[in-house]
């Protein structure tokens, strides 16, 4: 066994930075972890001449990624480029040729996982992406090994930092949606184009990895129910507050019941007497069951330069020491037996909608929830000046997803409602 270990590095962004800077920091950790020579001996990017604030020998950039993939002498590639392609093939190839990766791409482990994987055990190396969900919150190597000896049974996440910082804005100011998000952007908490992540489809993504992990099977994002929080407003996230004792977060949910999984991502109305309430700002957290430890709850810094790049240079760390052994993505013999459509998920449901101040609008609209087998937990009537149009505030008990669908179908339809109603899951 060697006593040298050279590591490639493709892309030299924001968090590439982060990750030279970490071996420049820690270098002497690093090798005393490891017990062998660590050495960062390439980076590859297509821009190699503005500084990245960072020490870098000269020598050691390229703008030629084959100077990586065709070196022999690298043994673990660290891909940090993001998007499809060339991602892809970079790690293919890289794979192919008998190398380790570390990625942080949540986006490509979620559409080509199963060919990914393939391509690691077919070539016997490894593949770890630590840094692609809760960047640097240790979360998929213990929910992988740590908790391997339990069937776990419920993976609920914050897990979007974007959306999470918006939602705590919202709540704590009392600020439309639209007036966080210009300043999210300001600060450079959202992406100028922010619909990614307002619209769930990052949470969704990483929602896949922790699913695999966690259950052992891989379900496309095309299978379930993916929801942002666009239709959020200061008047939900009040009512859920000061009526039920509870705040509105986006959440990840990925739990077994039955043999039945469900895997969905929307607005829950979350208890704030649970762990994952105190979760705020850019933050994340997972809070995880499983049938012998129970409840674990995993926090941290979910996205930036240094926290993620902790990860990628953590799963380097764990290929060297660990270079020849097995590794299984989640469970080998998964216990699911079917994945639940959305229709058929039971929820309570909060529902506000907003009409015209008449006679029988309650009991027209309560009777067409009783159509479709749907109670009623609480209602509440917000006062408004004559001839203004009156917003309702409802709480049901569990339902069917199917039946609350078809029911506001029906309830948008009416003469006196005015405008969309909004209804949002409780947890």
């Amino acid at each position: 066994m060697k006593d040298n270990v050279n590591i490639g590095l493709i892309g030299f962004g924001t968090i590439g930075s982060g990750v030279v800077e970490t071996f420049n920091q820690n270098f002497d950790l690093i090798n005393d972890k490891v017990k062998k020579d660590v050495k960062l001996k390439r980076v590859v990017d297509l821009d190699i001449t503005t500084d990245r604030g960072v020490k870098v020998d000269p020598e050691v950039l390229s703008t030629d990624v084959n100077d990586i993939l065709e070196d022999p002498e690298i043994d673990i590639v660290i891909e940090l480029m993001g998007g499809y392609q060339p991602a892809l093939k970079f790690i293919l190839k890289a794979l192919n040729n008998g190398k380790h990766v570390v990625t942080a791409n949540k986006a490509l482990l979620a559409k080509h996982w199963e060919e990914i994987i393939a391509a690691a055990r077919e070539n016997n190396v490894r593949i770890c992406f630590e840094a692609s969900v809760g960047g640097g919150i240790p979360l998929l190597q213990p929910l992988n090994e740590s908790l391997a000896a339990n069937n776990v049974k419920e993976i609920y996440g914050i897990i979007n930092g974007t959306a999470n910082y918006i939602l705590t804005k919202m709540t704590e100011e009392g600020r439309e949606f639209e007036d966080v998000l210009k300043e999210a952007q300001e600060k450079g908490y959202a992406e100028a184009d922010p619909t990614f992540d307002i619209e769930g489809h990052d949470t969704a993504q990483k929602l896949i990895i922790l699913t695999i992990l966690g259950f052992g099977i891989y379900v496309k994002q095309e299978r379930f129910h993916v929801e942002g929080i666009t239709k959020v407003t200061p008047d939900d996230i009040l009512f859920a507050k000061e009526e039920l004792g509870c705040c509105i977060k986006l959440l990840a949910i990925s739990k077994l019941v039955d043999g039945e999984l469900e895997v969905r991502v929307h607005p829950t109305i979350v208890p704030e007497d649970h762990l994952l309430s105190s979760v705020n700002g850019v933050f994340n957290g997972a809070y995880l069951v499983g049938d012998i430890v129970g409840p674990v709850m995993m926090y941290g810094q979910g996205a930036g330069m240094m926290p993620t790049a902790s990860a990628v240079v953590g799963d380097c760390i764990d290929i060297i020491q660990n270079m020849t052994k097995p590794v299984a993505y989640g469970p080998e013999k998964s216990k699911v037996k079917t994945v639940k459509a959305m229709e058929d998920v039971r929820s309570k449901y909060y529902l506000r909608l907003t009409t015209i101040d008449q006679p029988g609008v309650l009991h027209t609209i309560s009777g067409i929830l009783s159509d479709y087998s749907i109670s009623l937990e609480s209602v509440n009537q917000k006062q408004t000046a004559k001839g203004e149009p009156v917003p309702i505030f409802m709480v049901t008990h569990g339902a069917l997803e199917k039946h609350m669908t078809a029911a506001v179908e029906r309830i948008n339809k009416l003469d006196f409602v005015r405008g969309e109603t909004v209804f949002i899951r409780l947890l």
